[in-house]
Protein backbone atom coordinates (compact mmCIF):
# COMPACT_ATOMS: atom_id res chain seq x y z
CA UNK A 1 0.00 0.00 0.00
CA UNK A 2 1.14 3.31 -0.60
CA UNK A 3 0.29 6.17 2.02
CA UNK A 4 -1.29 9.32 0.34
CA UNK A 5 0.20 12.07 3.33
CA UNK A 6 3.14 12.05 5.30
CA UNK A 7 3.10 13.13 8.94
CA UNK A 8 5.27 15.13 11.18
CA UNK A 9 5.63 13.08 14.51
CA UNK A 10 6.00 14.91 17.15
CA UNK A 11 9.29 13.42 18.50
CA UNK A 12 10.79 13.55 15.59
CA UNK A 13 10.46 11.29 12.29
CA UNK A 14 7.19 11.31 9.58
CA UNK A 15 4.47 8.41 9.41
CA UNK A 16 2.36 8.02 6.46
CA UNK A 17 -1.85 8.01 6.65
CA UNK A 18 -4.27 6.64 3.91
CA UNK A 19 -6.38 9.12 2.87
CA UNK A 20 -10.09 8.88 1.75
CA UNK A 21 -11.48 12.19 -0.32
CA UNK A 22 -15.37 13.00 -0.96
CA UNK A 23 -16.23 13.46 -3.89
CA UNK A 24 -18.57 15.86 -2.71
CA UNK A 25 -17.42 17.12 1.08
CA UNK A 26 -19.05 18.17 4.03
CA UNK A 27 -16.31 20.56 4.91
CA UNK A 28 -14.99 18.21 7.98
CA UNK A 29 -12.67 15.55 8.50
CA UNK A 30 -12.70 12.33 10.14
CA UNK A 31 -9.42 10.56 11.78
CA UNK A 32 -9.61 6.78 11.26
CA UNK A 33 -7.79 4.65 13.39
CA UNK A 34 -7.01 1.12 12.79
CA UNK A 35 -6.98 -2.27 14.33
CA UNK A 36 -4.24 -4.29 15.89
CA UNK A 37 -3.65 -5.58 12.28
CA UNK A 38 -2.64 -2.13 11.01
CA UNK A 39 -3.79 -0.34 8.14
CA UNK A 40 -5.46 -3.30 6.44
CA UNK A 41 -8.09 -2.92 3.28
CA UNK A 42 -10.61 -3.55 6.22
CA UNK A 43 -10.01 0.01 7.48
CA UNK A 44 -9.35 1.51 3.70
CA UNK A 45 -12.63 0.29 2.87
CA UNK A 46 -14.07 2.15 6.12
CA UNK A 47 -12.37 5.15 5.43
CA UNK A 48 -14.30 4.97 1.91
CA UNK A 49 -17.22 4.50 3.41
CA UNK A 50 -17.06 7.77 5.53
CA UNK A 51 -15.89 10.00 2.54
CA UNK A 52 -19.00 8.63 0.71
CA UNK A 53 -20.66 10.36 3.67
CA UNK A 54 -18.76 13.85 2.98
CA UNK A 55 -15.94 13.23 5.59
CA UNK A 56 -12.25 13.93 4.13
CA UNK A 57 -10.82 10.79 6.19
CA UNK A 58 -7.21 10.05 7.02
CA UNK A 59 -6.26 6.77 9.01
CA UNK A 60 -2.77 7.20 9.83
CA UNK A 61 0.01 4.35 10.24
CA UNK A 62 0.30 3.83 14.09
CA UNK A 63 2.29 0.68 14.19
CA UNK A 64 4.68 2.81 11.89
CA UNK A 65 7.86 2.66 14.16
CA UNK A 66 7.52 -0.83 14.40
CA UNK A 67 7.27 -1.75 10.50
CA UNK A 68 5.55 1.12 8.75
CA UNK A 69 2.88 -0.06 6.15
CA UNK A 70 2.48 -3.11 7.97
CA UNK A 71 -0.94 -5.25 7.24
CA UNK A 72 -1.59 -8.18 9.07
CA UNK A 73 -4.31 -10.93 8.05
CA UNK A 74 -6.33 -13.39 10.44
CA UNK A 75 -4.41 -16.18 10.14
CA UNK A 76 -2.75 -17.58 13.06
CA UNK A 77 0.83 -16.63 12.94
CA UNK A 78 -0.25 -13.18 12.17
CA UNK A 79 -2.68 -12.96 15.10
CA UNK A 80 0.24 -13.73 17.08
CA UNK A 81 1.91 -11.35 15.88
CA UNK A 82 -0.84 -8.97 16.01
CA UNK A 83 -0.94 -9.36 19.81
CA UNK A 84 2.76 -8.96 20.12
CA UNK A 85 2.72 -5.59 18.64
CA UNK A 86 0.00 -4.67 21.16
CA UNK A 87 1.93 -5.49 23.87
CA UNK A 88 5.14 -3.45 22.69
CA UNK A 89 2.93 -0.48 21.25
CA UNK A 90 3.51 2.76 23.37
CA UNK A 91 0.00 4.22 23.98
CA UNK A 92 1.21 7.86 24.65
CA UNK A 93 3.18 8.05 21.74
CA UNK A 94 0.68 6.29 19.94
CA UNK A 95 -2.21 9.04 21.23
CA UNK A 96 0.26 11.20 19.78
CA UNK A 97 1.00 10.62 16.60
CA UNK A 98 -3.32 10.56 16.47
CA UNK A 99 -3.27 14.34 17.60
CA UNK A 100 -0.59 15.34 15.23
CA UNK A 101 -2.66 13.55 12.33
CA UNK A 102 -5.77 15.74 13.13
CA UNK A 103 -3.18 19.04 13.17
CA UNK A 104 -2.14 18.20 10.67
CA UNK A 105 -5.53 18.20 9.17
CA UNK A 106 -6.31 21.68 10.31
CA UNK A 107 -3.31 22.84 8.99
CA UNK A 108 -4.04 21.90 5.65
CA UNK A 109 -4.67 25.01 3.48
CA UNK A 110 -8.58 25.93 3.12
CA UNK A 111 -9.54 23.60 5.82
CA UNK A 112 -11.97 25.61 8.57
CA UNK A 113 -14.50 22.57 9.37
CA UNK A 114 -14.53 20.44 12.84
CA UNK A 115 -12.36 16.87 13.08
CA UNK A 116 -13.75 13.83 14.59
CA UNK A 117 -12.28 10.46 15.08
CA UNK A 118 -13.66 7.28 15.36
CA UNK A 119 -11.66 3.37 15.73
CA UNK A 120 -12.13 -0.26 16.43
CA UNK A 121 -10.78 -2.52 18.64
CA UNK A 122 -6.99 -0.53 19.61
CA UNK A 123 -8.50 2.34 17.36
CA UNK A 124 -11.96 2.09 19.13
CA UNK A 125 -9.92 2.61 22.85
CA UNK A 126 -7.72 4.74 21.50
CA UNK A 127 -10.91 7.13 20.45
CA UNK A 128 -11.89 6.84 24.16
CA UNK A 129 -8.57 8.28 25.33
CA UNK A 130 -8.19 10.67 22.22
CA UNK A 131 -11.54 12.39 23.36
CA UNK A 132 -10.19 12.59 27.19
CA UNK A 133 -7.98 15.30 25.79
CA UNK A 134 -8.24 18.46 23.72
CA UNK A 135 -7.91 18.42 19.92
CA UNK A 136 -11.43 16.61 18.70
CA UNK A 137 -14.86 17.64 17.84
CA UNK A 138 -16.57 13.97 18.32
CA UNK A 139 -15.48 10.42 18.65
CA UNK A 140 -17.25 7.28 17.83
CA UNK A 141 -15.39 3.97 19.23
CA UNK A 142 -16.01 0.49 18.08
CA UNK A 143 -15.18 -2.81 20.51
CA UNK A 144 -12.49 -0.64 22.25
CA UNK A 145 -11.27 -3.19 24.34
CA UNK A 146 -9.31 -1.47 27.46
CA UNK A 147 -12.45 0.95 27.63
CA UNK A 148 -13.38 -0.27 31.17
CA UNK A 149 -9.84 0.62 32.71
CA UNK A 150 -10.56 3.83 32.12
CA UNK A 151 -13.87 4.40 33.19
CA UNK A 152 -13.23 6.81 35.76
CA UNK A 153 -11.41 9.52 33.45
CA UNK A 154 -14.69 9.73 31.62
CA UNK A 155 -15.20 12.90 33.98
CA UNK A 156 -12.40 14.44 31.32
CA UNK A 157 -14.36 13.77 28.21
CA UNK A 158 -13.70 16.98 25.84
CA UNK A 159 -16.34 16.01 23.12
CA UNK A 160 -19.21 14.05 23.05
CA UNK A 161 -18.29 9.93 22.25
CA UNK A 162 -20.42 7.07 20.75
CA UNK A 163 -19.47 3.70 21.54
CA UNK A 164 -20.37 0.39 19.70
CA UNK A 165 -20.36 -2.88 21.14
CA UNK A 166 -21.39 -6.90 20.20
CA UNK A 167 -22.65 -8.37 23.06
CA UNK A 168 -21.17 -12.11 21.92
CA UNK A 169 -17.88 -10.10 21.93
CA UNK A 170 -15.26 -12.69 23.19
CA UNK A 171 -12.25 -9.90 24.12
CA UNK A 172 -15.48 -7.79 26.00
CA UNK A 173 -17.40 -10.14 28.05
CA UNK A 174 -20.97 -9.41 29.76
CA UNK A 175 -19.30 -8.38 32.96
CA UNK A 176 -17.06 -5.95 31.00
CA UNK A 177 -19.57 -4.44 29.24
CA UNK A 178 -22.10 -4.06 31.99
CA UNK A 179 -19.15 -2.51 33.93
CA UNK A 180 -19.07 -0.04 30.96
CA UNK A 181 -22.86 0.64 31.20
CA UNK A 182 -23.30 1.24 34.03
CA UNK A 183 -19.84 3.50 34.71
CA UNK A 184 -20.85 5.62 31.35
CA UNK A 185 -24.57 5.48 31.58
CA UNK A 186 -24.50 8.72 33.39
CA UNK A 187 -22.05 11.08 31.50
CA UNK A 188 -24.00 13.50 29.17
CA UNK A 189 -21.36 12.97 26.51
CA UNK A 190 -21.94 9.35 26.09
CA UNK A 191 -24.28 7.69 23.82
CA UNK A 192 -23.58 3.98 23.99
CA UNK A 193 -25.30 0.92 21.75
CA UNK A 194 -25.12 -2.64 21.82
CA UNK A 195 -25.23 -5.05 19.25
CA UNK A 196 -27.21 -8.64 20.60
CA UNK A 197 -25.70 -11.03 17.78
CA UNK A 198 -22.53 -8.87 17.16
CA UNK A 199 -19.10 -10.66 17.73
CA UNK A 200 -15.79 -8.59 17.56
CA UNK A 201 -15.05 -6.95 14.56
CA UNK A 202 -18.43 -6.49 13.34
CA UNK A 203 -18.16 -3.27 11.89
CA UNK A 204 -15.84 -4.54 9.05
CA UNK A 205 -17.03 -8.18 8.92
CA UNK A 206 -19.88 -8.67 10.59
CA UNK A 207 -23.71 -9.23 9.36
CA UNK A 208 -24.40 -6.47 6.77
CA UNK A 209 -27.57 -5.13 8.80
CA UNK A 210 -25.84 -4.39 11.94
CA UNK A 211 -22.58 -2.63 10.04
CA UNK A 212 -25.63 -0.81 8.28
CA UNK A 213 -27.47 0.14 11.53
CA UNK A 214 -24.41 1.32 13.14
CA UNK A 215 -22.94 3.20 10.64
CA UNK A 216 -26.03 4.93 10.29
CA UNK A 217 -25.72 5.77 14.15
CA UNK A 218 -22.50 7.00 13.34
CA UNK A 219 -23.36 9.71 10.68
CA UNK A 220 -26.69 10.90 13.00
CA UNK A 221 -24.27 11.11 15.96
CA UNK A 222 -21.48 12.98 13.70
CA UNK A 223 -24.24 15.39 11.87
CA UNK A 224 -25.51 16.57 15.52
CA UNK A 225 -21.94 17.14 16.92
CA UNK A 226 -20.09 18.70 13.99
Amino acid sequence: MKFQSTIQASDGGTFGAYVATPAEPNGHALVLLQEAFGVTSAIRMAADRFAEAGYQVYAPDLFWRFEPGLQLSHSRDDIKKAMDLLERFDQSKGLDDIRATADHIRAQSGFNGKVAISGMCLGGLLTYLSCLRPGFDAGVGFYGVGIEKALDEAVNLKCPIMLHFGRKDAFLPPEVQEAIAQGLADNPKVELHFYDKADHGFYTRGDASDVALAHERTLTFLNKHL
